[in-house]
């Protein structure tokens, strides 16, 4: 008897392309994984309407949505709009109130407006934006795993994190989170699944624990 697959779709967070995923392996006979990627959006959408569009890309039922980061902000916005069986939101936030204190205030001043992304052209800044951190010794990792410099997308993106006016939590979510994560340093708390010394990017660099844990926390 043939087994029906579990299709399990992947978000990257900002500015990075769904490269990040590449180590992610799950048994293949019963999970399909599909990577999505960042569309450029228009100045004026709103995220909700971004959702929305990136729905389109969904071609199955029932599916397994996880993202990253601002993807994990998307991805929790997407499973408003259609069925999900798991929803995984990794390194990101529950809510507005966990967003830190330099993102409010950014918000409060509309300081997002002017933020120099024109400059990300600078692969440092883009890594200091997308994971928190300077190159240093990686920045042919970095150039592997940040490709979407696009100003528009950038300025619209920046927006729609420090702008998120969700209040609570998902109720269906599987929120998990690194411990030692400096771009979110405040979504330990609560329902959470807590990685310890995991940083911003363990997506990538704690792939093990993802491939080892996620097919029993999607079948639980």
């Amino acid at each position: 008897m043939k087994i029906e697959l579990t299709h399990v779709y992947l978000m990257p967070g900002m500015a990075a392309n769904p490269t990040i995923f590449e180590h992610i392996k799950l048994p293949e006979s019963i999970y399909e994984i599909h990577w999505l990627e960042w569309q450029i959006p228009d100045k004026k959408e709103t995220l909700q309407q971004y959702a929305h569009r990136m729905c389109s890309f969904i071609k199955h039922d029932n599916i397994v949505l996880l993202g990253v980061s601002f993807g994990g902000i998307l991805v929790q916005e997407m499973s408003k709009l259609i069925k999900v069986k798991k929803l995984f939101v990794v390194s990101s936030v529950k809510s507005h109130h966990e967003l830190p204190r330099r993102f409010k205030l950014l918000k409060a001043t509309k300081a997002y407006k002017i933020l120099p992304t024109q400059l990300v052209s600078n692969i440092d800044l883009l890594a200091k934006y997308a994971f928190g951190e300077t190159v240093k010794k990686r920045v042919d990792l970095y150039k592997k795993y940040l490709s979407v410099s696009d100003k528009t997308y950038l300025d619209w993106s920046i927006k729609q994190v420090v702008c998120w006016e969700q209040e609570e939590p998902h109720s269906e979510a599987i929120y998990i989170h690194g411990d030692k994560d400096v771009i979110f340093p405040h979504s330990c708390t609560g329902n959470c699944i807590v990685l310890k010394g995991g940083t911003h990017i363990m997506i990538i660099n704690k792939y093990k624990w993802f491939n080892e844990n996620l097919p029993k926390l999607i079948e639980s």
